[in-house]
């Protein structure tokens, strides 16, 4: 038996332990970008997930208090049911089987968009953020560094010249000024369809244990500029003013100036586009999991989409081109 294998193994007899069940099947339901992998325990209508997060990879404490401080804003996050950090192991409740970028289509995502907005709203005001950490400028940083030592150097092998490495700085240096300087909320840092179940309440959210201290534009963008899903760049303009103006009916600090708003959310979404491309060459070359770099070229779409209408980023598009010109792949 591997190492995987005898996890797996470890993971559902500790579940079923603590859950009193003798008679039951499993499956594997998911696994990420991360080292943690999820089980659905069943036993006739009754299902549970046990979270399986090696502990010297991940750390389940942080998993526990996010979900105590998103739980305690009143979204819907799965109830914590037993947890083991030593062993590393968390069993939840199950929230379902549908995630959003499953059932997303044009005539249904207003609708559910606009929960998912609430739930976001509603955390922003109300989680607590006490202890978090800060997105401070060394992550920000640390994030956008993966683009060229990840994708730029390991998939397209370009080496860039110091000319190009002097202008790369000084477009970091333009994306931090943008996320430093906008108001600070709670923030889920991965808020996407793909982490939103459709539930009762609506959404159920996951995969939030990276929360940190961070700019009110970060989740909006992650929701709306998707790494599995694509829609009109006009209707996600739509979707980010709506969010403007609720944000702002509920009392968080949401920009008064829907212009500044839009700018606002461009530069807050190059950065995290250039740390995902990163992110997906890393999982690629390091972990061994090429699928995710597939959607890179979505990514690009998004970088171009900036670009075009902010010309403070026009150094960026000048970079990215030239170093597409010199990809070896």
């Amino acid at each position: 038996m591997n190492e995987a294998d005898e996890r797996r193994r470890l993971s559902e007899a500790w579940a079923a332990g603590e859950l009193g069940w003798s008679n039951w099947d499993s499956e594997a339901i998911s696994s990420d970008a991360s080292f943690r992998r999820y089980f659905r325990l069943r036993r006739g209508k009754d299902t549970r997930v046990v979270m399986d997060a090696p502990p010297e990879r991940e750390n389940t404490q942080t998993f526990v208090d996010v979900a105590s401080r998103l739980g305690g804003s009143g979204v819907h996050v799965p109830e914590i049911l037993a947890h083991d950090p030593r062993q590393g192991l968390v069993l939840l409740e199950d929230l379902g089987s549908r995630p959003y970028h499953h059932v997303l289509e044009d005539d249904n995502a207003d609708a559910l968009f606009s929960d998912a907005v609430e739930a976001l709203i509603r955390f922003q005001c109300d989680a607590r953020i006490d202890g978090l950490s800060d997105y401070d400028p060394a992550l920000l940083m640390r994030e956008l560094a993966l683009f060229p030592d990840w994708f730029l150097a390991r998939h397209w092998r370009v080496e860039a010249t110091d000319g190009e490495l002097d202008a790369w700085d000084l477009v970091c240096a333009t994306l931090l000024r943008w996320a430093l300087d906008q108001p600070q909320v709670f923030c889920h840092r991965d808020y996407m369809p793909r982490n939103l179940m459709v539930a009762d309440p609506n959404p159920g959210i996951i995969d939030f244990q990276d929360a940190l201290r961070g700019p009110i534009s970060y989740d909006p963008v992650c929701l709306y500029r998707d790494a599995f899903l694509s829609w009109a760049p006009e209707r996600i303009d739509g979707w980010l003013e709506d969010y403007r103006r609720r944000a702002l009916d509920a009392g968080l600090p949401a920009s008064e100036d829907p212009d500044l708003w839009r700018r606002t959310c461009d530069f807050m979404g190059v950065q995290r586009h250039l740390k995902v491309i990163g992110i997906f060459a890393r999982i690629r070359y390091r972990d061994g999991k090429p699928k995710y770099l597939e959607d890179a070229p979505r990514f690009f779409g998004y970088l171009e989409q900036a670009i075009e209408r902010n010309p403070d980023l026009g150094e960026l598009g000048s970079l990215l081109n030239s170093w597409r010109q010199r990809r070896s792949q």
